[in-house]
């Protein structure tokens, strides 16, 4: 069916599009609008087009020619959101038409589909289409007239890239027993146009459908912006050998420039398998030795891990019994000891196929130092001769032996046999054995032993000077040694207080008050054994640039310790305080009656002489029971208080004295 074009003819060389309404929608009118049966012809920039058709369909105008007949279509290829040029004509013509109608093979078009996004370029030879979508997708016609008619196809495709896609695997887990492939994980590609293709990949390997292996469910959702999400399910019967297997998906898609993909990040699925071996492990590793934490762990290849238990073997009947493991089917052995030492064994049991699992036995040895002891265990012997010490230990490893001085740490010998020579008073004391395993480190014992040198005690100093204070409090230390322990005694009274240094050392403390008897005869201390004693004596002296007042000293004549003197004040007696307080008082109140008896005398109340005498008249029955006499403190004399009556002070010579006489 042929259209009649309705409205003034055109003249050439204006473009002109047609809007027509068949099998081939027609798009745009150039440059006026007409109308003609019940379809209209739209002005740039207007609104849809969508005239109904006046033919049946698949009829075209003349000089339209059918589908069939037309070559291939060009292509134009623009992303979602750009704009679309069709150029009427090869690319190479330049093109010189009289009159241009585009068409769309699209059938009906949505209301307000084109608005103010169609617009003609070069003279109308060029369709421009702004905001491509998906909905644009479809072919184009223009025809044109140079002079004869002629006209072109274009196949406008859209593409749009889609967003990152995401992978949810299955948390639940699945099993090796499953008898159908279970789901594995999702993947969800959203916003891409068109729909992209989804590849499943195990350990960077694509998968493919397997039958009863590997099955791959797709499905697709158009969206309203007429964009495509597309979803992936990945099924799979999985082996123990997966366990460890990273999947991932990839989405395959096309854009103007090219073929692109865009991956997915890895997940893993737990994988389920019942247990074909249990075995035992040891931490730490290496030797062990007494005293460490040992952690002595079950295990096995199976997940879940079937129920452990940890057994040992009884020396005595050889039978395994089973140890307090934790529910983890760990035992700890927080500080070893050779009885740990033995062989152990695991047990699993599968909770879900009931199967027992044992592990091969292991052995668990505990190295150790243990019972030394040293010969003779208490040594004696007198000055001047030789002594030998012997050291032994018991171990399952073999032992190295060192000798150590104990006071000083000095290495003396190494090896079970110490000789001493030529034994003196200062070679008595502690001696300490080290019994050592040199291929486990710090595995050693030891065991200490004191040479008791016989002799009468000893001190270092026959006699010692010290400067001290009278009426002070001092500590006075003794110390002596010797074998046998000595006893202290003291030439002066005090209280004596004895410390034990050693099995063969003693101290003696003497608390004791600096007197003038003490000043002059000093303080001897004696120390005395079963074989004899021996004293040293302290000389006191008074030390004049010391302020005086009640102090504690400590002195020791022993030369084996620093001889220190140490001082401090003591409180006074409360006694003496109280006298102190009480002297002050009458100082005070003598001072105020004298001066109330000078002011009387002064006011002539007093009519007494230089003499100072006076008598007071007192009741008969008191009368020859007290005279008091009043002597003047020079600290009053000091204040101008004992005037004489011209108002000098008196001489020194001059004591004021006053007798008051109370017999009158």
């Amino acid at each position: 069916m042929r259209p009649s074009f309705l409205g003034p003819q055109h003249q050439a060389p204006c473009a002109h599009a047609t809007l027509f309404s068949a099998s081939l929608q027609p798009v745009f009118e150039y440059p006026w609008e007409q109308e003609w049966g019940r379809g209209r012809r739209l002005q740039p920039g207007a609104g849809r087009g969508g005239a109904e058709p006046t033919g049946t369909s698949g009829e075209l105008s003349s000089g339209v020619p059918g589908v069939a007949e037309q070559p291939e279509p060009e292509l134009v290829e623009v992303e979602v959101g750009s704009t679309a040029l069709l150029k009427c004509g090869p690319s190479h013509s330049q093109g010189n038409f009289s009159h241009v109608d585009w068409f769309s093979d699209h059938g009906q078009s949505e209301p307000g589909e084109y608005q103010h996004r169609l617009s003609l370029q070069d003279k109308g030879t060029t369709l421009a289409l702004t905001h491509v979508t998906p909905q644009d997708e479809r072919i184009f016609l223009c025809q044109g007239k140079r002079p004869r008619s002629q006209d072109h196809r274009f196949q406008l495709r859209v593409y749009k890239a889609p967003e990152e896609p995401s992978i949810q695997a299955n948390a639940l887990g699945i099993s090796v027993n499953s008898r159908e492939p279970e789901e594995v994980a999702t993947c969800v590609g959203r916003n891409g146009y068109p729909i992209p293709q989804v590849i499943w990949y195990k350990n960077g390997r694509p998968l493919k459908e397997e039958k009863n292996r590997v099955h791959i469910q797709s499905s697709q959702i158009v969206e309203s912006s007429g964009l495509y999400t597309v979803q992936s399910i990945l099924k799979a019967q999985l082996l123990k050998e997966d366990k460890d297997a990273q999947f991932y998906c990839e989405l395959n898609y096309r854009l103007p420039s090219g073929n692109h993909m865009k991956e997915s990040g890895e997940v893993s699925v737990p994988v389920f398998y019942p247990a074909e071996k249990v075995w035992l492990e040891v931490e730490p590793m290496g030797m062990l030795k007494e005293g460490d934490r040992v952690e002595i762990r079950c295990l096995a290849d199976g997940n879940p891990p079937p129920h452990f238990s940890i057994s040992k073997q009884n020396l005595s009947t050889r039978e395994m019994v089973e140890e307090a493991a934790d529910d983890n089917g760990v035992l700890i052995l927080k500080s070893a000891h050779k009885e740990h030492s033995g062989l152990y064994e695991c047990q699993g049991l599968d909770l879900e196929t009931m199967a027992l699992l044992s592990s091969d036995q292991q052995e668990l040895l505990v190295n150790y130092v243990s019972n030394v002891w040293v010969s003779p265990a208490a040594p004696e012997s007198q000055e001047g001769s030789n002594l030998t010490l012997t050291c032994g230990a018991e171990s399952n490893q073999a032992l190295e032996f060192q000798w150590l001085r104990e006071k000083t740490g000095e290495v003396l010998g190494k090896g079970p046999v110490l000789q001493l020579h030529n034994l003196n008073r200062k070679a008595g004391g502690g001696y300490r054995c080290v019994a050592s395993v040199p291929n486990v480190p710090g595995l050693n014992s030891t065991q200490l032993i004191n040479v008791a040198i016989l002799g009468p005690p000893w001190v270092a100093l026959k006699e010692r000077k010290m400067q001290v204070q009278e009426n002070t409090m001092l500590n006075l230390s003794c110390e002596a040694s010797g074998h046998p322990r000595p006893s202290i005694s003291w030439t002066v009274g005090g209280m004596a207080n004895e410390q034990d240094q050693d099995p063969q050392s003693v101290l003696s403390i003497l608390s004791v008050l600096v007197t003038p008897e003490l000043l002059e005869t000093g303080v001897e201390c004696v120390a005395s054994n079963s074989l004899g004693k021996n004293s040293t004596i302290i000389f006191l002296e008074l030390d004049s640039n010391r302020t005086t007042g009640l102090i504690t000293s400590t002195v020791s004549p022993y030369a084996k310790t620093n001889s220190t003197s140490t001082e401090k004040k003591l409180p006074e007696p409360k006694s003496k305080g109280v006298v102190i307080v009480a002297v002050t008082v009458c100082l005070l109140v003598l001072a105020v009656l004298g001066a109330v008896l000078y002011f009387f005398y002064k006011k002539g109340k007093l009519p007494c002489g230089r003499s100072g005498k006076q008598e007071i008249t007192l009741p008969p029955s008191r009368k020859s029971e007290f005279v008091v006499e009043v002597k003047s403190d020079k600290r009053l004399e000091d204040m101008g208080l004992l005037q004489g009556s011209n108002g000098d002070k008196r001489a020194p010579g001059d004591q004021g004295e006053k007798y008051i006489d109370l017999r009158h």
